[in-house]
């Protein structure tokens, strides 16, 4: 069977252990402090090296590629708006141009017009006075006709108006008296 010494002993290494390392953590001991120093250093440093000459210069790279990019844009974008600007400036003053080119235009259109109608009216006013002339002289030859036949018109009715109230006809130098 097993010996009861043996079971003594292994209690007592356990005991033994117990008692050597305190029950706490290991990396609180002052035994262990230097290799742990040792072992925070050579990581510091490997760190250190990887990111000074690795993770650095790659995101240094990375910035002035965008910072390059960046201003490249704006740098475009200024140039394109400066060409934007006298493009505008360019068709403000076609428009402009334009504008003046159509006022003219409008002008000589008003007084070829003008001229056409105070042409046209002058014509027609000439038209129009000649026949007022004619109407006006067929008027006076009419009335001048008229006037002639008045006087044997007068002497014709006086005479049949002196028949008809004394029944007897007028002599011709009374009717020329009466007239």
């Amino acid at each position: 069977m097993a010996d009861p010494h043996m079971q003594t002993d292994g209690a007592h290494a356990a005991t033994t252990e117990a008692e050597g390392h305190g029950g706490g953590l290991p990396q609180f001991e002052a035994q262990h402090w230097a290799g742990q120093m040792g072992y925070l250093l050579v990581l510091f440093f490997l760190l250190y090296i990887l990111i000074a000459k690795v993770f650095a210069p790659r995101l240094r790279r990375v910035m002035d590629e965008r910072r390059d990019t960046i201003s490249g844009a704006v740098e475009t974008a200024r140039k394109v708006q400066a060409e934007a600007a006298e493009q505008a400036a360019a068709a403000k003053a076609e428009v402009e141009q334009a504008r003046a080119e159509s006022r003219r235009v409008a002008a000589e259109a008003k007084a070829r017009v003008t001229a056409e109608a105070a042409e046209r009216a002058a014509v027609q006013e000439a038209e129009v006075n000649a026949r007022i002339e004619t109407a006006e002289a067929a008027i006076a030859k009419t009335r001048d006709a008229a006037m002639a036949n008045v006087a044997t018109i007068a002497s014709d009715t006086a005479a049949a108006i002196v028949e008809r109230l004394t029944g007897k006809a007028a002599t011709a130098a009374e009717l020329k008296g009466s007239v």
